[in-house]
């Protein structure tokens, strides 16, 4: 069996069987995994469960971390997405990244979302993270991954896919939701502790004016409710004073 060897945090240098994982890892060294959602391999950002195949230096990262916190606030949108079409199930979902104060998904939805439909999907959520669902990697080629979501009416997906200059594509299940992902994610589910649905906008897909135009939900995730009151205090202030600017700009004050 191949060897790797692996500098880990506090400095020490070891050597594994090549494709162990970051579980296995904490196992053999005894360090406490409570806290850890992903590991940090050099550059690159991996699934706790992810195989590991090369030499380097290996960090474990939580929602402390702000690359652990981006994580798990791109998890946070898959769930989002779960539940929206739990509740909504002819909704067709385009795409859903971490942003730098939170997260978004697009959905072509031929209804607007209100705001009671913004409630519903939050207590969705929270039976969705509670049910303490795992995020699990699974790996198609390209045609079948075309295949399966032409299947599910994911027209959003199957162009992402044609596009995709790799053979195969990678996948996410979250419960009933499988999505279209190149990960990292949190282990399961029940790592969201705090979040938050914010607004819903209008978002051409892609981009383009020319394409259709999409709803888009707004959240966040924290570690604590603490945190994110703070946030949600400094978007309050940060609108006042921009409808302030605005008033100034339009004489209206």
């Amino acid at each position: 069996m191949q060897k790797i060897k692996l500098v880990l945090e506090d400095g020490s240098e070891k050597e594994f069987e090549s494709g162990i994982n970051a579980l296995d890892i904490a196992r053999d060294t005894g360090k406490e995994l409570n806290n850890a959602i992903a590991i940090k391999l050099d550059g690159s950002i991996l699934d706790l469960s992810a195989p590991i195949k090369k030499d380097g230096g290996i960090k474990f990262l939580t929602t402390g971390d702000k690359e652990g916190l981006s994580v798990l606030r791109h998890s946070t949108s898959h769930v989002m997405a779960a539940a929206v079409k739990e509740l909504f199930p002819d909704v067709k979902v385009a795409i859903g990244p971490s942003i730098e104060e939170g997260f978004y998904y697009d959905f072509d939805k031929a209804e607007p979302f209100v705001p009671e439909d913004i409630e519903k999907i939050e207590a969705k959520m929270k039976e969705i993270i509670n049910s303490n669902a795992p995020f699990v990697r699974k790996v198609l080629s390209k045609e079948e991954a075309i295949e399966f979501f032409t299947k599910k009416g994911e027209p959003y997906k199957v162009e992402i896919i044609k596009e995709l200059p790799a053979e195969t594509v990678s996948l996410y299940e979250t419960g009933n939701f499988i999505d279209l992902c190149t990960g990292p994610h949190i282990p399961s589910t029940k790592k969201i502790k705090v979040y938050k649905l914010l607004n819903v906008a209008g978002a051409y897909w892609r981009g383009d004016e020319k394409k259709k135009m999409l709803q888009r939900i707004y959240g966040t995730a924290f570690n604590t409710r603490e945190e994110l009151k703070e946030f949600l205090t400094r978007r309050e202030e940060a609108q006042k004073r921009d409808h302030r600017k605005l008033g100034k700009e339009l004489d209206l004050y």
